[in-house]
C-alpha cells in the first residue's frame, strides 16, 4: 500500500525528491555562446556546444531565435566543427563566421545566407583568418591573419631578442596579426592593409587580437596594437588606437599618453568613438579599472574619459537606439550587473533590480538589447533585457530539462569587516539535501586572478555544486585584490600579495563558523587554483588549521615563478622591486621559505603546458612535500594549460579533489 499511496501523492502534487549534480550531469549541461544582433534587431545568432566525453561526439553549430520570441530557437548549421565569430552584414540578411570545414587546414571565414543551406567560403588564408567585419556599405569585408616577418630557415630552433616568449601555453614566434580586406565575393583578392607595418594585433588573454572596425564612411579601420611588447620584461605593455586607410598605407594614432585603449566602438550616429581605457602600469600600479573615453567624430582629439565618477570596471558596452545612453556590464558585489549612463559621461544607476546572477556579452541593435544571464544554478542562455525586470524574457531554455530535478541551492550573501577594517564579500553554497539541524564540513574555496571576483555564476573549472554535492558547505570569499569592489580594494593587494588575502580567508572561516551553527569547525579543508592555489599555498605556510588542502596551479616560490612565467613585469611592480634586490615581500610572502611549518596534507595538480604559472613551481612544492614526509599527492595532466578543459580530464580531476576530501574529512 505504501509504494501505491507514494504514487498517488506524487500524481496529486507531492514533489518527487531531487538529486545532487554529478560531474555527468555538469559537463553535458548545454553550452549557449554569446549572441551576435542582426543589425535590424530581429534576430540573434549564437552557438551552441552540445558536450559528450568523447571529443568525436561532441559537436558546436550556430542558431538562430527571433527576439520577439515569435518562435523557438532553430539550428542554423549542421557541422561538427564549431564556428565563432559571427558577424552581420549590414542589412540584415547574411552572417559571416569563421570554421573550418572539409578541404580547409586552418579556420576560413565562411559567408552565409540565411536561408540558403551552404555557406561559401570566402578566404583560403594560410595559417587561417578570424575576427571578420563588414564596412557599413556592404561592399567589403575585413579579417585578420597572422603573418611572419622572419625569414625561413630549414632548422626548427626558437630564436628570441626580446620577452614575452612564451604565452599561457604555446611558444611565441616571429607572426603578428595583421588586417587584411576584400571585396565581398567569394574568392576575391584580399589586401594586407598592415604590410610594411610593424604594428599588430596585441596580446591578450585570448591571442592576438585587434578589434578592428570600419568607421561610419568605410573609407577606413581602427584598430588596436601594442606598441612595446618586446619591452614586457621592464615595462609594462600599452595598447593604442591606430587609423589606417582601407586600401592600405601608413597608419596615425588615435591615442597618445600613457594610457591603454582598445575595442574601439562608433555610436550608432557616428558622431563619437568610444575606447575603454585601463591605467594600468600608471603610478606603478598592476591593477587599473577598465574605463570608457570618447573621442568626438570625425574632428578627432584627445580621448575625454567619461566614467571618471564611476568606481566600476567596464566589461562590455553598447549604445541606446539614438545615442544618448549606454548600457554597461560590470562585476559588483558578487553579481554581475547592467549599469546605464549618459554618452555624455556622468554617474551611472542600476538597468534593472538586480539580486542574483549574472550578465555577459551585450549586443544591442536599435531599441533591442540582448545579453547572455546564467547564475550558480543556471548555465548561460540568452536574454531579451527590458528596464522592467517583468518585461524580461528568456529566448532560450537548453538546459530547463537537465536542472529540473538538480538540487541547487541559490548562494547566501553575507560580508564583514575585517581587521584592516575592510568590507569582505562572501558567498555560501550549501549541500544537496541540507538540513541545518547536522553538522558539514566547510571548504573555503579560494578564487584566482588575483583580480577578478567570486559571483553568482555557473562554472565548469569549480562548480560549486558539484564540489558541495558530497555534503559540504562552501565558502566563497573575495579577498583584497577581488574585482567588484572598487578600484582601490582590487589595487591594495600590490605589496601585500598572500598575507592580508590569507588572513581575510581565514577570518571569513572564522566568521561563518559564528554565523552558520550548522557548520562543524572540526572539518574545515581549503583550496584553489592559479592565484588560488598561490593562497592555498601560503595557509600551508603559516596555519595547521585545515585538514587538507588542494592546490591546482600554483605557486611556492615567488623568485622561480617571476622567472619562469610568461609574464613578469607585473610581479615585480607588485612585489616592490627586482627579485635580487630582496624586498620584504620576496623575503617575508615567499611560502617555500616557511616549509619548515609545512604539516597540511595536500593533494597538488598542474597542467603540463601552463606557462603562467610553469611546471617548475609544482614539482619545488613536491619535493618539499615529499622531503617533510607531508601525506600528499601528485596529480599532472599532460595535456592541460593553466584551465583543465578535457572532459575525462576534468571528470577526473573532480573525482580526485572528491576522494581527496573525504579521506581527510569524514
Amino acid at each position: 500500500m505504501r509504494p501505491l499511496l507514494a504514487l498517488l501523492l506524487l500524481g496529486l502534487g507531492a514533489t518527487a525528491a531531487k538529486r545532487p549534480i554529478t560531474h555527468e550531469s555538469m559537463w553535458l549541461m548545454k553550452r549557449v555562446g554569446a549572441p551576435s544582433l542582426s543589425p535590424d534587431g530581429r534576430i540573434a545568432v549564437f552557438s551552441v556546444v552540445f558536450p559528450a566525453y568523447d571529443p568525436k561526439e561532441q559537436s558546436s553549430d550556430l542558431w538562430t531565435v527571433p527576439t520577439d520570441g515569435s518562435s523557438a530557437p532553430r539550428q542554423l548549421t549542421h557541422t561538427r566543427a564549431a564556428e565563432s565569430a559571427v558577424a552581420w552584414s549590414p542589412d540584415s540578411r547574411r552572417i559571416a563566421f569563421t570554421t573550418t570545414r572539409e578541404g580547409d587546414n586552418d579556420p576560413q571565414v565562411y559567408v552565409l545566407e540565411l536561408g540558403i543551406a551552404e555557406a561559401q567560403r570566402y578566404t583560403n588564408i594560410e595559417g587561417g583568418a578570424s575576427e571578420p567585419r563588414w564596412s557599413p556599405d556592404g561592399k567589403k569585408l575585413l579579417f585578420a591573419a597572422n603573418v611572419s616577418d622572419a625569414p625561413k630557415r630549414k632548422s626548427n630552433a626558437r630564436v628570441y631578442e626580446g620577452f614575452p616568449i612564451r604565452y599561457w601555453d604555446h611558444w611565441l614566434d616571429a607572426k603578428r596579426a595583421h588586417i587584411f580586406v576584400m571585396d565581398d565575393h567569394a574568392g576575391a583578392t584580399p589586401i594586407d592593409i598592415l604590410a610594411n607595418t610593424n604594428l599588430g594585433g596585441t596580446l591578450t588573454t585570448t591571442g592576438e587580437e585587434l578589434n578592428a572596425t570600419w568607421t561610419p564612411d568605410s573609407k577606413s579601420i581602427l584598430f588596436q596594437s601594442d606598441i612595446n611588447r618586446n619591452e614586457a620584461a621592464f615595462a609594462q605593455v600599452k595598447s593604442k588606437i591606430f587609423l589606417v586607410p582601407a586600401e592600405g598605407g601608413k597608419p596615425q594614432p588615435l591615442s597618445a599618453g600613457a594610457y591603454s585603449y582598445s575595442n574601439p566602438r562608433f555610436r550608432p550616429d557616428g558622431k563619437a568613438l568610444y575606447l575603454i581605457e585601463s591605467r594600468e602600469g600608471v603610478n606603478n600600479t598592476t591593477y587599473s579599472l577598465n574605463r570608457l573615453a570618447m573621442i568626438p567624430w570625425p574632428q578627432g582629439g584627445v580621448p575625454r574619459t567619461i566614467s571618471e565618477s564611476i568606481d566600476k570596471s567596464i566589461d562590455s558596452f553598447v549604445f541606446s537606439a539614438d545615442s544618448r545612453q549606454i548600457v554597461f556590464s560590470t562585476d559588483e558585489q558578487g553579481l554581475g550587473k547592467l549599469f546605464v549612463m549618459s554618452a555624455e559621461g556622468g554617474a551611472a544607476v542600476e538597468y534593472q533590480p538586480q539580486t542574483a546572477g549574472n550578465f555577459s556579452n551585450l549586443v544591442q541593435s536599435g531599441p533591442v538589447l540582448v545579453a547572455n544571464y546564467d547564475s550558480a544554478t543556471r548555465p548561460a542562455e540568452i536574454q531579451v533585457l527590458d528596464r522592467d525586470p517583468a518585461k524580461t524574457r528568456t529566448l532560450t531554455h537548453f538546459n530547463d530539462t537537465a536542472l529540473a530535478d538538480l538540487d541547487l541551492s541559490t548562494p547566501q550573501h553575507f560580508s564583514f569587516t575585517s581587521k584592516k577594517g575592510r568590507s569582505i564579500h562572501n558567498l555560501l553554497i550549501l549541500p544537496p539535501n541540507f538540513d541545518e539541524t547536522k553538522k558539514y564540513p566547510l571548504l573555503a574555496l579560494i578564487h584566482g586572478g588575483p583580480h577578478s571576483m567570486w559571483k553568482d555564476q555557473f562554472f565548469l573549472r569549480w562548480n560549486y555544486h558539484l564540489l558541495a554535492s558530497p555534503g559540504y558547505v562552501i565558502l566563497l570569499t573575495n579577498y583584497t585584490g577581488s574585482t567588484g569592489f572598487g578600484e582601490k580594494f582590487a589595487q591594495n593587494i600590490q605589496g601585500d600579495p598572500l598575507a592580508t588575502p590569507g588572513e581575510e580567508i581565514n577570518q571569513a572561516v572564522d566568521e561563518a563558523l559564528q554565523r552558520f551553527s550548522f557548520l562543524d569547525p572540526a572539518r574545515l579543508a581549503a583550496g584553489g587554483a592559479s592565484y588560488g592555489g598561490h593562497l592555498a599555498n601560503w595557509l600551508q605556510a603559516t596555519t595547521t588549521r585545515y585538514k587538507c588542502l588542494v592546490s591546482h596551479a600554483g605557486l611556492i616560490n615567488l623568485e622561480t615563478q617571476w622567472g619562469t612565467s610568461d609574464t613578469i613585469y607585473s610581479r615585480e611592480v607588485n612585489n616592490g622591486g627586482p627579485v635580487w634586490m630582496q624586498g620584504e615581500v620576496w623575503r617575508k610572502q615567499n611560502p617555500i621559505r616557511y616549509a619548515a611549518n609545512f604539516k597540511t596534507p595536500v593533494l597538488v595538480t598542474v597542467g603540463e603546458r601552463d606557462y603562467r604559472v610553469p611546471l617548475n613551481n609544482t614539482l619545488e612544492y613536491w619535493s618539499v612535500l615529499q622531503r617533510q614526509r607531508i601525506p600528499s599527492k601528485l596529480i599532472v595532466f599532460p595535456d592541460a594549460n593553466h584551465w583543465i578543459l578535457k572532459a575525462e580530464d576534468s571528470r577526473f580531476f573532480y573525482q580526485e579533489v572528491l576522494d581527496w576530501f573525504a579521506r581527510w574529512l569524514h
